[in-house]
């Protein structure tokens, strides 16, 4: 599913216009980016929740060249399905 498929979907759910549910698929996905890139974790009851997580700086190799390089410290975000989600996905197939 692409994100014009959900956007159709949502709207044939909730009765809204295609328009009125992409600017409401398109406000909760910034307000969700908003809340992470803050450092906070933003928690889905029956979805999961998604948090930031320290990635340290490490050593790494170019596999092109096998040259020793040294990969910068990040910032990940991580997602834990819930278990209405994890029941879901295990009982569709």
């Amino acid at each position: 599913m692409n994100k014009a498929e959900l956007i159709a979907a949502i709207a044939a759910d909730t009765d809204l216009s295609k328009a009125d549910a992409g600017r409401a698929l398109d406000s909760a996905l910034e307000q969700l980016a908003t809340a992470l890139s803050k450092g906070e974790g933003v928690q889905l009851l029956g979805f999961g929740n998604f948090s930031i997580s320290d990635r340290a700086e490490r050593a790494g190799r170019n596999p092109s060249t096998g040259e020793a390089i040294t990969i910068k410290a990040t910032k990940a975000v991580k997602f834990t399905a819930g278990k209405a989600l994890k029941d879901a996905v295990n009982s569709a197939g």
